[in-house]
């Protein structure tokens, strides 16, 4: 897999449920550090005697969100809804969209308030 990163500190990120329809059904989180890693899938193919390899790129992307930052725990109860509800949709930051997402895992310390949510989109 070949990828590029992208980091943005000290955003808003938005996040909605899979029912979410209007603008009010997105839940803001201020003030999170949002990182992007988007990898392309990458075919190799080597033949035993020759010189070199053939590499193909398939044109399938795969990208990872992890968003991590601080939230009190009632918002903490809204996430957790969403991540036991269905797909929800982020907004991302960077290419200025809305993007299907699943959640590939959530942690919460509820000592010191902080989480890390991974997400990774729903190619449609």
């Amino acid at each position: 897999m070949v990828g590029i990163g992208g980091d943005m500190s000290g955003m808003d990120f938005f996040i909605r449920p899979a029912t979410g329809t209007s603008s009010s059904d997105w839940v803001r989180i201020p003030n999170a550090d949002i990182k992007v890693k988007s990898a392309r899938r990458i075919t190799r193919t080597i033949v035993r005697g020759q010189e070199g390899d053939n590499l193909h790129d398939e044109g399938s992307e795969s990208t990872l969100y992890t968003v991590s930052g601080e939230m009190k725990i009632d918002e903490y109860k809204k996430i957790l809804s969403m991540y036991k509800s269905g797909q929800p949709c982020i907004h991302d930051p960077f290419e200025e969209r809305d993007v299907k997402v699943v959640f590939a895992s959530m942690e919460y310390d509820g000592s010191n308030e902080l989480f890390i949510f991974e997400f990774i989109e729903d190619i449609i």
